[in-house]
């Protein structure tokens, strides 16, 4: 199972967008203390819609919290920053790995990215702009890990509700 990681998230709306995309792929959510919101922020609920409650998400105190129960993060952990100087799409994601991302102000400190260089990992853009939206960020990396490993038991295909596909 693939694993979301935010780091002092700030923003209820994006956390929960981010959510609900972890509820859409089976995918664990972590959030690390502080957060500039709590938990029950009604624009945390509204953005994650009525998937909240199916969340698989833990909150922690603080980092070392967090890798304290979770030890197996420190082997498996790839760090979403824009100092990266990998490309997202150029790194192999095992099916247990942990993505972090910083908050939405500042990003991951540079005192956590050093020790992670070879899977510190950034999404493309124009120079101009000085990053992504913290939820579309998640969506793009996340999407790639599943697609790396197959969707794992997701649904690939669709159909339509009133009518049918001509074969």
């Amino acid at each position: 199972m693939l694993n979301i990681v935010l780091l002092e998230p700030e923003i209820p709306a994006n956390t929960g967008n981010i959510g609900r995309t972890c509820c859409a792929t089976g995918t664990r959510l972590h959030l690390i203390e502080p957060m500039g919101f709590q938990i029950n922020d009604k624009m945390l609920k509204r953005a994650g819609l009525d998937y909240w409650h199916n969340l698989d998400v833990t909150v922690y105190d603080c980092l070392a919290d967090f890798f304290e129960q979770n030890p197996d993060a420190v082997s498996s952990m790839f760090m979403a920053t824009t100092k990266a100087k990998k490309n997202y799409s150029e790194v192999s994601y095992p099916k247990n790995a942990y993505i972090m991302f910083g908050k939405e102000s500042a990003g991951i400190p540079e005192k956590i990215l050093v020790d992670y260089e070879k899977t510190a990992i950034r999404i493309p853009m124009n120079e101009k702009i000085r990053s992504l939206n913290l939820s579309n960020a998640v969506a793009i990396v996340l999407y790639e890990a599943l697609r790396q490993n197959q969707f794992f038991s997701m649904q690939t295909e669709g159909n339509l509700h009133y009518l049918h596909w001509k074969e």
